[in-house]
């Protein structure tokens, strides 16, 4: 049971391709009947509004998982304003394009959108990132998701570990028996939904990094502490952090642990886990998982040498500037952060390295108490020295 302290919550729809032709349908002929009216004119678009300014966050009343929301604030694209006007057109040209999409009963990924649109619209597309801004602006305004437009996330995650899945008619596939590159994630939402999946690990550990994944499951760190490994290999897709809520939502007893650098941009990846993005509020909660922050954490640097800190970036000042006033940073995270200005450094994963290779997959003898008790275990060594290490 969840309880929202504002009660306009704003969501994004899954929709059968129907549903969603008949909204575009909807909005054309809304657009054309007032240009054939007696007073004809260009209406605006509403949209809802993804700043931050209109984001908030839903806490569970029963449940630890949290999640970004955006609320009914609109803005508008408008084709009279000479800031808005390509952004106007956008629009309908990407509704044109998954329209299209949809009666054929495909599938594309952003990708193979903008280098359609860039063929057939080269005057308003010449950047993916307009084409990624322009779907949010669709999916605000039909208020259904990005998959249910006909957009297939691109995925770059992978998974190790103590899983079994089974696709549906076809053979299981054992993701301890997948090498270091692990399983990767399809971008399929539709087959994700459907997979059957087994488990007898106890953890699941999200890593920021495939190197570092890649060296866990080399090591075969999941047969030591009965685990699952996942990646996003940077920044979360879709896809993976998909994957990942399906996992949490089938084994719900699995406590979710990540393991990311120490600067501002291993926060933000945990916190995308975690919470989701402010971009994809009107679909957060479908991805959102109750990620615990296992490290690298500040009561970890010690065992880091000093000469393997890197001064932060202007691009890490600006993302802890915008972490900092966010509502969803615990004030922990928010000490956290600012140890990290304070100080102008960074660690990176990599740097645990000092000890040996296999450090992060060593373990002692009797491991699966001693993970219990956070103690003699070098992965959890790495954060047994904070107090916060289940916060």
């Amino acid at each position: 049971m969840m309880f929202f302290s504002d009660q306009h919550l704003c969501f994004a729809d899954i929709l059968p391709p129907s549903e969603v032709r008949a909204r575009i349908e909807v909005a054309v002929l809304n657009f054309l009947k007032i240009l054939n009216s007696p007073t004809p004119a260009i209406s605006d678009l509403s949209l809802i509004d993804r700043r931050s300014s209109n984001s908030k966050v839903s806490r569970g009343l029963l449940t630890d998982v949290s999640w970004i929301f955006l609320s009914h604030s609109f803005c508008t694209r408008s084709l009279m304003r000479a800031n808005t006007a390509k952004a106007f057109i956008r629009v309908w040209k990407v509704m044109e394009m998954c329209y299209q999409v949809l009666i054929q009963e495909k599938r594309l990924t952003q990708r193979e959108l903008f280098y359609k649109l860039l063929c057939d619209s080269p005057d308003y597309f010449t950047s993916q990132l307009q084409v990624n801004r322009t779907i949010q602006d669709v999916v605000a305004l039909l208020r259904c998701s990005r998959f249910s437009l006909g957009i297939m996330a691109s995925s770059r995650g992978a998974i190790a570990g103590r899983l079994l899945l089974q696709e549906p008619n076809q053979e299981v596939v054992d993701c301890s028996a997948c090498g270091s590159s692990g399983y990767g994630i399809s971008g399929d939402l539709n087959l994700l939904e459907k997979l059957v999946m087994k488990t007898d690990a106890r953890y699941i550990v999200v890593v920021e990094k495939h190197a570092i994944f890649q060296r866990l499951a080399e090591d075969c760190m999941y047969n030591q502490i009965p685990s699952i490994l996942i990646t996003a290999k940077g920044y979360p897709d879709i896809a993976t952090r998909f994957l990942l809520h399906r996992i949490s939502r089938t084994f719900p007893d699995l406590p979710i642990f990540g393991l990311v650098d120490w600067n501002p941009a291993g926060l933000a990846i945990l916190c995308t886990f975690k919470f989701g993005s402010i971009g994809m509020g009107l679909e957060a909660y479908r991805y959102a998982c109750n990620v615990k922050w296992l490290g690298v954490r500040k009561g970890d640097l010690e065992l880091i040498p000093e000469q393997s800190f890197i001064p932060l970036k202007p691009r890490d000042v600006q993302i802890a500037k915008s972490l900092a006033s966010s509502e969803i940073l615990p004030d922990n995270y928010k000490e956290e952060l600012a140890v990290m200005v304070e100080s102008g450094k960074r660690a990176e994963i990599e740097a645990l390295y000092f000890h040996g290779y296999d450090f992060l997959g060593r373990v002692k003898p009797s491991v699966n108490s001693q993970f219990r008790s956070r103690k003699n275990i070098s992965i959890i060594q790495l954060f047994s020295r904070s107090t916060t290490l289940f916060r």
